[in-house]
């Protein structure tokens, strides 16, 4: 044990009162002259929250004197709860009263006031002390005193709670109505709001474009690369040199393309395709070798780590890499030499991978393909587009059999195959929503789906069974009890699950799926499996992924903007070239736990931003459509109203303060509203038509009311 582990071990033995540090100090043995060492370390576990010193400076843990260390969660009324680092803790509620100054997302130490009773559903505390600021900057909209003198940010966050008070500004730089960023001076105070000074004026929040740019402030997206970074970036050749050939496989003679959407810039994965003389697939996935420009360690590796993943935003994107990679030397454009790692997988008409290589290669694209033009050809037989497309036609066709044939022998062996409502949201010149619209998955996404898929697979497998270090793509086992509420749920649709009660397989789930495939219960169904079960995640322990019933997964293909892919082929190429000795090995084991965690931290705030700047936009897709009735289904059912889905993914909630034909009760079982003298029922999956009632941007809520109400 390490000395702060002989720590937490001594203040945690039986009923272990509160020790002084001379007390440490002689039962851990630390010597008088060690003293000044020793207090450090203890200044810096009080500080981490893994001791607390009392008011007589002893020390003890924080459970044994009734506290609870975790994050808030805020409320726009001032209240908040605790959300406990420890999962056998439940959330504690925090009145306006015992927040004591702590904001959202600040990490505490709560004391606890009194257990949850039949009086108190949640156990109720006061934040003892504020171990870490969350908020140091925040985004909001400026509005002046009038006088010019002084003013208010009021955060886009509601959670956060409070304004922030500007005791002086530029006039001539910021205005009421403006969006900025603040940096806050002044902490909280019982009733006294936080105090800051405006650092960056991002615009009025009507410009186009502030409104996407304050959500990228808000969760702090780095847009720019340091300028180390981009002069780094700058010095790499565009053109592969020949040095950079030495060693690879040429596969340059093989007819590889890319398919990806019309608006795609970068593209890290070309496909090829031959047919054997004994009629099996040679299918050859080609990605590009960005771990060939990127070297561990150095500046631009050290920025693409701490971003994790590119952010793909409706009006933008926030790359992992810099220009000169990401949409340069790295992408595979057409008719040009690029470095790349192919697996080049022979596969039978039953969908199994009989042989496969990978190799360090060289490739040129031929052409470059996009999704809805290939759609157009395989589903419609486009005549001008199958003259463009003359040479590959043939190609595209025995990859369309090959995708039949492995997704079919995906989902015999139980892989969960979700169809979720995606929305396309189309912008105009000015940064303006000009249409959403519901986004289908045609053969071409298809057959490029099924191709990474099964490349992923043969990578983690490949890897699995030489037992060497990697960084794997796991989802775990579903929480029985989430999936008995999921199957109460569909009992209201007249669904049950099979075998839930043990250890439910895949299959299961996916025979839900084809039974309510083209039913208008289909989209909700789908929403709510998703959220009964667990979330994807990196590790280096490879323990299989339920949702696509594999025991083998990683990500691989995407090096360009998933941190993890990278990972990857450094590993890959460190077997190929013999370079996985001992002292290698023991890095590795020690590095991708933490580098796991954080790619997965990372890819759920991409996520959220996503959804936050989706959820922007069609608000505003909405102001202009006030008054206007459209047809829907019900999405969500609350004591508070129901939430309706259109047909092109916006969503709205018709409060139950408008459903004024009658009284309706809330039964929360059968996920339904009943009307108490008319019986009439609004319930999960029904059609309803609404009238759009109104929008509140700053909330990104869309407020629908019942067309015939």
């Amino acid at each position: 044990m390490n000395i702060k582990e002989k720590i937490l071990d001594t203040l945690g033995r039986g009923n272990q009162p509160p020790m002084y540090i001379e007390q440490l100090m002689n039962v851990l043995g630390i010597s008088p002259g060690e003293k000044v060492v020793f207090q450090s370390i203890l200044d810096e576990m009080v500080k981490d929250g893994q001791v607390v010193q009392t008011k007589k400076k002893k020390y003890a843990l924080p459970e044994s004197l009734g506290y609870i260390i975790g994050r808030i969660q805020g409320n726009a009324r001032g209240f908040g709860f605790l959300i406990p680092d420890d999962p056998k803790y439940e959330d504690i509620y925090i009145s306006a009263e015992n927040m004591n100054g702590a904001m959202h997302n600040d990490r505490v130490i709560v004391r606890l006031l009194h257990h949850g009773t039949y009086g108190y559903p949640s156990s109720e505390g006061e934040v003892y002390k504020i171990l870490q600021r969350a908020n140091k900057t925040l985004v909001g909209t400026f509005e002046s005193n009038g006088n010019g003198r002084h003013g208010f940010v009021v955060p886009d966050e509601p959670r956060i709670g409070k304004d922030v008070f500007i005791p002086s500004f530029d006039s001539s730089q910021v205005k009421t109505g403006y969006k900025v960023v603040v940096e806050i001076n002044k902490w909280p105070e019982h009733r006294r709001n936080p105090q800051g000074r405006i650092i960056e004026v991002l615009g009025h929040k009507d410009e186009a474009g502030t409104d996407v740019l304050s959500i990228i402030r808000q969760y702090k997206l780095p847009e720019k690369f340091p300028p180390k970074v981009e002069a780094a970036a700058s010095r790499i050749e565009q053109t592969v040199l020949e040095q950079d050939i030495a060693g690879r496989k040429d596969l340059r003679h093989l007819r590889t393309f890319t398919i990806d959407g019309a608006d795609a810039k970068d593209f890290d994965d070309a496909v090829s395709l031959e047919i054997t003389e004994d009629g099996h697939f040679l299918l050859g996935v080609h990605i590009a070798d960005v771990s060939h420009y990127v070297k561990e360690g150095t500046p631009i590796d050290e920025e693409a780590l701490a971003r994790g993943t590119s952010v793909y935003l409706v009006d933008r994107v926030i790359p992992m890499l810099p220009f000169e990679l990401s949409n340069g030397i790295c992408s595979l454009n057409p008719n040009v030499d690029r470095l790349t790692l192919s697996v080049i997988m022979e596969i039978n008409e039953e969908g199994r991978v009989l042989d496969y290589q990978i190799y360090e290669s060289i490739i040129q694209s031929k052409k470059r393909m996009v999704y809805e033009e290939v759609n157009r050809i395989l589903e419609d037989e486009d005549e001008d587009l199958m003259a463009e497309y003359a040479g590959f036609i043939e190609d595209l066709r025995n990859m369309e059999r090959l995708c039949h044939i492995l997704h079919k022998q995906r989902v015999k062996r139980g892989s969960i195959d979700f169809d979720l409502n995606e929305s396309k949201i189309t912008l105009d010149d000015r940064g303006k929503v000009k249409d959403v619209r519901l986004y289908t998955r045609g053969i071409g996404e298809r057959m490029i789906e099924e191709f990474m898929l099964i490349c992923n697979e043969t990578i983690a497998q490949h890897m699995f069974w030489r037992s060497m270090p990697f960084m794997y793509r796991i989802h775990e086992d579903p929480d029985v009890e989430k999936l008995l509420e999921f199957d109460e749920f569909i009992h209201n649709f007249g669904y049950h699950l099979k075998g839930i009660r043990g250890r439910i397989h895949p299959k299961a789930l996916q025979h839900l799926l084809d039974e309510i495939r083209g039913t208008r219960e289909e989209g909700i169904i789908n929403a709510v499996m998703l959220r009964s079960l667990q979330k994807a995640k990196y590790s280096p322990d490879n323990t299989g992924h339920f949702g696509l019933a594999a025991q083998h997964y990683c990500h691989f293909t995407s090096p360009i903007r998933r941190y993890p892919d990278l990972i990857d082929h450094r590993i890959i190429k460190d077997m190929l070239n013999e370079r996985l000795d001992l002292n290698r090995i023991a890095k590795l084991e020690n590095i991708l736990p933490e580098m796991a965690r954080h790619c997965t931290e990372r890819e759920i705030l991409a996520d959220e931003v996503e959804r936050e700047v989706d959820d922007l936009k069609k608000a505003e897709f909405a102001l202009d459509k006030i008054g206007m009735e459209f047809d829907g289904i019900i999405s969500g059912v609350t004591n508070y109203g129901i939430y309706v889905e259109l047909e092109n993914t916006v969503e709205g909630l018709v409060h139950i303060s408008t459903m004024d034909d009658d009284y309706y009760v809330y039964y929360e079982k059968h996920y339904c509203l009943i009307g108490q003298r008319t019986s009439k029922v609004y319930r999960l999956g029904d059609l309803v038509r609404i009238r759009i009632a109104g929008v509140d941007m700053a909330l990104r809520n869309i407020d629908f009311v019942l067309a015939d109400q």
